[in-house]
Parts: C-alpha cells; structure tokens; sequence
C-alpha cells in the first residue's frame, strides 16, 4: 500500500471531529479527568452562590435602614406603614438588629471565596496534570509511528513538517485540553446556571437578554469556521519556517564553504515574512470578533439597565434583587467575554488534531503482514526472483526484472553508474522498502512472510552517510546490543580498525561523539559505523561504499578484517576501490536498473565490456590504493 503523504486538499474545510477523537484520550486517565471536572463543578457552585449572598447582605442593610425610620414613626401609625410594606412587627423586630445578619452573609461569603479559591486551585492542578498526560501520550504515540512508517513516507515528507508535529501541534492541542474545554465546560455550567438563577430572580428582566444568546452563538460558530483553516495555514507556514532552520543547521558548513550565507538567510526571512503574515491575518480576524462579541454585551447590558431601571421605580424590584441579578448578569456575560479565547483554542487545537492524525494514520508500506513468523538464525542464502521496484508504486522503474543468487557466506560486489539501482538492491534487503514486483528470498523465506524485527536484527549496515548519535563512542558501537560487554565493543572496534585511534583519546571508549558525530572525521566516523555492525555479528553484511573515506592504510585495515569475518556471512558491497571488487565472490553490473553482467573480475574483464570501461575509468584512478596497500603488507 502506497504510503499517505501529508494531506493538502482538504485543508482549507474546518474538521472538528479530530478534535473530537483527541478528546477521547482524556478516558486514559479517567480519574485525573474526574477530579478536574467535579472540582470545576464545585467551584463553579461557590461562584454562584455569592450572588445571592450579597443579596441577603443588602436587603439587611437596607432594611435595617427601613427599621429604623420606622422606629421613629409613632405607634399609631406603624401599623399602616407596616402593612405598606407587607412586614410583621416579627420582621420589624428582625430588623432592627440587622448586623448579625451582615457578619453571617459576610462570613458566608468569605467562606465560599475560600471553597471557591481551593477548588479553582484543585481544578488548576488536575487540569495541568491531565493536559500533560495526554500530551505525553501524543507525543510517544507520534515518535513510535515516525519510527514505524517506511522510509517512503520520509522520502515524501520533510524532517521539518514532522518535528513541528511532534511539538507545536501537541501543545496547542494540551492547552486546549488543559485550558479551552475546561473553560468552555465552566462558561456553559455558569451560563446555563446564571441564566436559571436569573429566571428565578426576575423572570421578565431574564427574557429582555436572552436574545443575545443566540446572536453570540451565531457568531461563535461563524468565527471557529473562518479561524480553523487560517490556523491550519500558520502551522503548514510554521512547519516551512522549520524545515528551513532545520536544514541550515544541518549543512551549516556547506552553506559557510560555498559563501550562501546571505542567500540562506533571504529563504529564511521569506519563510518567516510568510508566517508573520498569516499570522496578522488571524489577529485581523480576531480584531473584529472581540469588539463584536463587547458590543453585544454592551447592548444587552443598556436593555437590562433600562427595564431594571423602571421596575425599581415602580418598586417591583428591590436593590437587593438588582444586585443580585446584576452579578448573575456578569456571569451571562463572562462566557461571552471568553468566547474570543475559547475560539482561539478551538480553531488551533482542531488544526494541530487533524496534522497530529494525519501522523496516526498514515498508512505504512512495510508492515509485518498478519502471520508473520519469526525468522530462525539464518545460513544467508540470498535471492532476487524478477524483481521489479518503482518509488511511491507508480513511475518508471528503478530496477527490471533483477534475478541473482548470493550462496551463503559469499561476497557479492554491486558496480554501477548513479542511478543505476545499486542502493534500491541493499534496501530491498532489510524491506526498506517491498519490491513492486517478483520476491526477494533469505534462506528460500519470502522477506515478506517474516516478521521485520526478526530480519533485520540478523543484517548489519553501513550506510554511505554515517550517522552517529549524542553519546559516548562506546554507546555508538553498542548501539544494536546495549547491553553488549565492553570487551566485545573493543573486539568490534579492532576488527574495524577504530580501536588505535579511540585509544589517542583523553576519555577512550568514554568520549562524547558531539551532535551527528561532529567530533570525529569522516574516516573515524566511518570505521565506528562498521564496529557498530560488526557486533550484531549478523549472518548478512550491507557495506554501502563504507570505505569511501578512509585513507588507503585504513582501509587494508579494515579490509583484512573484513575478510576473516565476512567467512560464513553472505556480505553485499557497494564500493569503487580495486581491492573490494578483485576480492568479490560475485561481481554485479548495473545499468539503468538492469543486471546487464555479473561473474567474477576475471570472467568479467575478458566477458563484459561494461565492466572493462567501468574499471579503466572508476577503479583504475585508485591503483595507489593497491600500492599503499602492498607496502602496508609488507610492514606487517
């Protein structure tokens, strides 16, 4: 199956549902989820509360007030004003001594401000726990697919596009999941619960506001519809701006050698001038929505100012009532306050979800097919039957129709032109990459049929472009087998001909290679790549031109271990040095994909013409190799 590149064509068409199945990871962690939104709903409570609170704080106080005007009127018409004002001489009696009633709401109300601020603090802390635990999930989820996926999916995506994935991405969705949703569920409990406590404070003075609500919503939706995509094209520009860094960093020293400072640096301000302007557009876009959503805030508050106003002139609501009623309108208006937040959440989380899972679910080429078994210890027979190979399933082919035997413990030389399909060969190997066509067999078992841990793990490689990783040269070698002895790291490293130069260290076997073994020459790095294969002691050796840069006495070095270990391993060579060749088991030509001669240097230099001029004219400029060599085994 062809491997799924990063979609382009749908990404201008806002997609929620990916956000919706990242929500779905909080049931990982079900009681980090259940006690940050019980402590949301119990915070939530406490604020709703305190409104009815003041209420009662203000209808003592002014009825306190009202008390004690009235215990100067005379008794004979205290009666009348009492019924005026619907009162009991027992609420008369009540109060006149008031401020019991002011110290109990007052301490009510401080401890409800306690609760409120103990249960935010829990609700903070789980929230932040939860959004790192989903985040974590994320990002091991995404570095074990880019590990899984096939190198075809690397071939058609950038480093770049990735790493941005792997981290911008999965913060914009933690933030959401640790701030957005939990302040979208706290701004629909205290509307839904202001909006109710509203209806039975004031009916009539809750419907003049509630048709805001729609009107908000409407303008909720219409925003996360136009911001979603623009948020999109930030990351696609941010991932670019990446890709740029990540690569000069990378060639640093080209770029410094050929003098492309400037020009590097031009690509680079163009890529960040393309994401700041994206970038303007979005905060363009969230200019209009903020005064929006204010002026609607605005408009419902002059309504409820309005007929509020006339109600307590016709003494229909008290000053109490207001208040209260003016703090739950607050709490109406928070949400709608924060609907330019919560979008701004939303519209990236959802953006960086589709990117995370267009990661997920790519489709990978190689694959242990259902069934596969283990491959047992192998001999190293290795066979191409009418192998035909095309890049991405489609184009001309690389190779045509390739058929050869390698028998057990052979060295199989491959010589060509660039392009001619020599490196396409040693990655059908290992299943890099699955022939299009025809099969390619290990010891008579289809490499298809067999699980790809338990075939690679008996091939060792050596590619042309070394890489060695942060660490000590020891951690390097033992890459394959860390738990291998230091004994057999030092047995490996001799046989590549590393061990004397290691040694001209302060720290040896201890010493830090630097970021992409930076510390080390070609050759050094070279000859710790061919240790790091040699002590997988596989049964099959992939040398990809891995002598290409060492001197001509390190490499008859390696070359004389090289031939004592490669006995009884079936060893292929990409390689243009004289010896490599003349030393071959079976040498093959490759032209245009196609096996056009194969034999060995002898049968090869009278049979093949292809062979001849690719000897005078690629091996023949190496003779001072030869040279060098036979004077190395003289010294020896």
């Amino acid at each position: 199956m062809q491997a799924r590149p990063i979609p382009s064509g749908q990404r201008g068409r806002p997609n929620f549902a990916a956000l919706g199945r990242a929500i779905r990871y909080l049931g990982h962690y079900r009681r980090l989820a259940f006690l940050a939104y019980t402590f949301l709903f119990l915070a939530t409570g406490a604020m709703l509360m305190v409104p009815q609170l003041v209420q009662n704080m203000l209808d003592a106080v002014t009825n306190g007030f009202i008390a004690a005007k009235l215990a100067a009127i005379p008794s004979a018409y205290l009666s009348a004003a009492l019924k005026a004002l619907k009162w009991t001489p027992d609420t008369l009696t009540k109060y006149q001594n008031a401020e019991p009633l002011m110290i109990s709401a007052g301490l009510l109300i401080l401890g409800f401000a306690v609760m409120r601020a103990l249960f935010a603090f829990s609700q903070t802390y789980n929230s932040e726990r939860l959004s790192q635990s989903v985040a974590f999930d994320f990002r091991n989820e995404l570095y074990a697919k880019i590990q899984r996926l096939s190198f075809s999916y690397h071939d058609r995506n950038q480093t770049g596009q990735l790493m941005i994935r792997a981290t911008d991405d999965v913060e914009k969705l933690r933030l959401f999941i640790g701030q957005g949703l939990l302040m979208t569920l706290q701004s629909l409990v205290l509307l839904v619960g202001a909006l109710v406590l509203l209806f039975f404070t004031n009916a009539k003075l809750t419907l003049v506001i509630l048709p805001i609500l729609p009107v908000a919503m409407v303008v909720f939706m219409v925003f996360g519809s136009i911001t979603q995509p623009m948020f999109t094209r930030v990351q696609i520009r941010l991932s670019k701006l990446n890709t740029v860094l990540q690569e000069n960093l990378a060639g640093i020293k080209v770029i410094k050698a050929f003098v492309r400072e400037p020009e590097q640096q031009k690509r680079f301000a163009d890529s960040a001038d393309e994401l700041m302007a994206q970038q303007i557009q979005v905060s363009r876009t969230f200019s209009f929505l903020f005064p929006a959503i204010f002026l609607i805030m605005n408009l419902g508050q002059a309504a409820v100012l309005y007929f509020g106003g006339v109600q307590i002139i016709q003494a229909t609501l008290t000053l109490g009532e207001w208040q209260k009623f003016s703090l739950y309108l607050i709490y109406v208006f928070m949400p709608l306050g924060q609907l330019g937040f919560i979008i701004n959440q939303l519209s990236q989380a959802s953006a960086s979800a589709v990117r995370i899972f267009d990661i997920l679910d790519a489709k990978n080429d190689v694959t242990d097919k259902p069934g596969a078994r283990v491959l047992s210890e192998v001999e190293g027979r290795v066979q191409f039957e009418h192998v035909t190979f095309r890049y991405f399933g489609g184009g001309d082919p690389v190779l045509k129709d390739v058929s050869f035997m390698a028998e057990p413990g052979q060295t199989v030389a491959l010589l060509g032109a660039t392009g001619s399909g020599k490196t396409t060969i040693i990655n059908l190997i290992p299943r890099f990459y699955d022939a299009s066509a025809g099969t390619v067999c290990i010891d008579g078992d289809d490499v298809r049929d067999v699980t790809l841990d338990s075939l690679r793990s008996q091939i060792g490689i050596v590619l042309q472009d070394t890489t060695l990783f942060t660490g000590t040269i020891r951690d390097n070698i033992a890459f394959g087998r860390p738990d291998a002895s230091m004994e057999d790291v030092i047995d490996a490293a001799k046989a590549a001909a590393a061990h004397d130069f290691i040694l001209t260290f302060p720290q040896a076997y201890d010493t830090h290679v630097g970021e992409r073994g930076t510390t080390l020459s070609g050759g050094q790095k070279q000859r710790v790549a061919i240790a790091r294969a040699l002590l997988l002691d596989p049964r099959i050796l992939i040398l990809d031109d891995s002598t290409s840069s060492v001197d001509a006495l390190t490499e008859y070095q390696i070359q004389q271990a090289l031939t004592r270990l490669m006995k009884g391993r079936t060893s292929f060579v990409i390689a243009q040095r004289i010896s490599t060749v003349r030393n071959a088991d079976q040498i093959l030509i490759l032209d245009k994909g196609q096996v056009v001669a194969s034999g060995k240097h002898d049968d090869l230099m009278e049979d093949s013409p292809i062979y001849a001029e690719i000897y005078s004219s690629q091996l023949v400029e190496d003779a001072h190799v030869e040279q060098a060599q036979a004077q190395a085994e003289m010294a020896a």
